[in-house]
């Protein structure tokens, strides 16, 4: 069976994993790889961004390597 992305359900769900620490070098959280701007208005933010988002983590998981 199939499972569903996050990004496409309704609501969508935060990426949050609690594993908060903000990388210096990236500007990424390397727990969910959002930048400080993103986690800061993802509570207010509607499905559009948040999909945006999730668009982006996408990427970025294919491209950022932390240590």
């Amino acid at each position: 069976m199939k499972t569903a992305l996050p990004e496409h359900a309704t609501p969508v769900p935060s990426p949050c994993v609690s594993l908060c620490k903000m990388n210096r070098d990236t500007g990424f959280c390397e727990g969910c790889l959002r930048t400080i701007e993103e986690i800061v208005a993802w509570g207010k933010a509607d499905d559009d961004y948040k999909r945006a988002v999730w668009a982006q983590l996408r990427l970025r998981e294919q491209t950022i390597a932390f240590d």
